[in-house]
């Protein structure tokens, strides 16, 4: 017989032990798990905090080291800084407390520019993502500036009126003027930027050089005014091909004998001055205007207009050949397609469109009648030799206000159309006068109302517009 292996006994006890309900519920017990659970999700939670703490310390640390760089290289790239653009991207970086994140500062600059870029590369120390292996996050920048001077033509349109000679008008604004020369012209600048003045009262004199260049029919030979006509303002051209009339040379609306202020002066003092940048000659013509005659804003702007046409390219050519102009600028007005080019007006007056007369031509009819309206005041001649009734025979209204506003308009669109930017200022004007600038303007930005010495800053911060920087990058 083969000996048993086990007892019989020890089976009943095995079970007996599996069947205990303590140890039943020990292996069930699940309260153990759920802790463990919960410190494992708890911990998960702490370090994606931590982490969306230094992500956020390092986003921090980056946007205060652009907007730092953004405002160093502006400031290095003005042209008209006195210190080094490195100088002044390592100050600004020094003062806002981080003056070793600027690695690099690059500078790139020539006659009529300044490029001035600064590189920032460094990192931001972890605390939380240590535990991860990473020690330290990236902070990289770049910003760049420039200032660039291209080339630029630009008409300055003066009133010299005769309201301009009441208080202190016409000191502010030679002050303001001979500002702007001198902001707008500088070594910077040289043989880029061009200016031309155009003074303007009742009409604009020319120069006896410039209006030479055009086809007139004269009819006196004291002065040097081109007579538009109302299809002329429809457009911004001078046109070569036209025969203009002569202005005549005479005084309306006073009972003094000798005339003072004519319909067009003997000229000099108040002619045009084309495609300069003499800034001391500029100046020297700003100090000796002075105010004189009635208003005529809309013939103001027709010449500054027109000086900026390229049609007028073959008369400054011949102009510089002389040596009326600046023979550097002799190919210039440039072309309206020209996109290195910037042309721009700035107009100002202190008044609005007034009346303006003429002499019925048969009274104006040769070289004989204008010397007599040389001598003449015309209404105290009509006053004192002519009876009333006939006074409209001798003498017709050519401009009056409302008229004049709509031939302003006209050049204007003429002018913006052409992708000429126009600025203009109101100098002590009236609420009607000021809508008539504003929309002669390029926008509504474009128009300075002002009073006083205001306008010295608003032909300063044109200027400064016009040689306004450039956030490239």
């Amino acid at each position: 017989m083969m000996s048993r292996l086990f007892s019989t006994t020890a089976v009943p006890a095995i079970a007996g032990r599996i069947n205990n309900p303590h140890l039943r519920r020990y292996a069930q017990e699940e309260d153990g798990a759920v802790t463990i659970f919960a410190t494992v999700v708890i911990l998960m939670l702490v370090l994606i905090a931590g982490i969306s703490f230094d992500l956020q310390r390092n986003e921090m640390d980056r946007v205060r080291i652009q907007n730092t760089a953004d405002r160093a290289v502006l400031a290095a790239a003005d042209l008209d800084q006195t210190l080094s653009p490195e100088a002044v991207v390592q100050d600004y970086f020094e003062k806002s407390g981080i003056p070793m994140a600027a690695n690099q500062i690059n500078v790139d600059e020539g006659l009529n520019y300044r490029t001035v870029s600064v590189t920032s590369d460094s990192t931001t120390p972890t605390n939380f993502m240590k535990m991860l292996g990473v020690d330290e996050l990236p902070l990289r920048s770049l910003a760049e500036a420039e200032e660039r001077v291209n080339n630029v033509e630009i008409s300055m349109v003066l009133d010299i009126s005769g309201s301009m000679g009441s208080g202190d008008k016409m000191s502010n604004l030679r002050t303001a003027a001979k500002t702007f020369v001198t902001t707008v012209l500088n070594d910077s600048t040289q043989d880029l930027v061009s200016l031309s003045i155009v003074p303007y009262y009742e009409h604009v004199s020319a120069g006896p050089e410039i209006m030479s260049k055009f086809n007139v029919d004269y009819n006196n030979p004291y002065s040097h005014c081109l007579e538009f006509d109302e299809a002329d303002f429809n457009t911004s051209t001078l046109r070569r091909n036209k025969q203009y009339d002569q202005v005549q040379h005479f005084q309306w609306g006073t009972y003094s004998q000798t005339p003072s202020n004519y319909v067009c002066p003997t000229g000099q003092y108040e002619d045009v001055v084309a495609f300069s940048q003499n800034i001391s000659a500029l100046n020297n013509k700003i100090d000796r205007l002075v105010p004189r005659g009635s208003t005529s804003i809309f013939a103001g702007m027709k010449w500054a207009a027109g000086l900026l046409d390229p049609d007028f390219n073959t008369i400054n050519a011949s102009l510089a050949a002389d040596g009326v102009t600046d023979p550097v600028f002799a190919a210039r007005p440039a072309a309206f397609d020209d996109h290195e080019t910037l042309k721009t007006v700035i107009l100002m007056t202190d008044g609005q469109n007034h009346y303006s007369y003429r002499i019925n031509d048969n009274y104006y009819a040769n070289y004989s009648h204008a010397a007599h309206w040389d001598r003449y005041s015309l209404d105290w001649y009509l006053n004192r030799y002519v009876s009333s009734y006939y006074h409209n025979r001798w003498k017709y209204l050519k401009y009056w206000p409302e008229y004049g506003d709509t031939l302003l308009s006209n050049v204007c669109s003429a002018a913006k159309a052409k992708n000429t930017v126009i600025w203009s200022i109101g100098f002590e004007v009236t609420d009607d006068s000021a809508e008539v600038m504003k929309d002669c303007a390029s926008s509504p930005s474009h128009f300075f109302r002002v009073e006083g010495v205001e306008i010295r800053d608003a032909f300063s911060a044109i200027a400064r517009q016009i040689n306004q920087l450039r956030l490239t990058q």
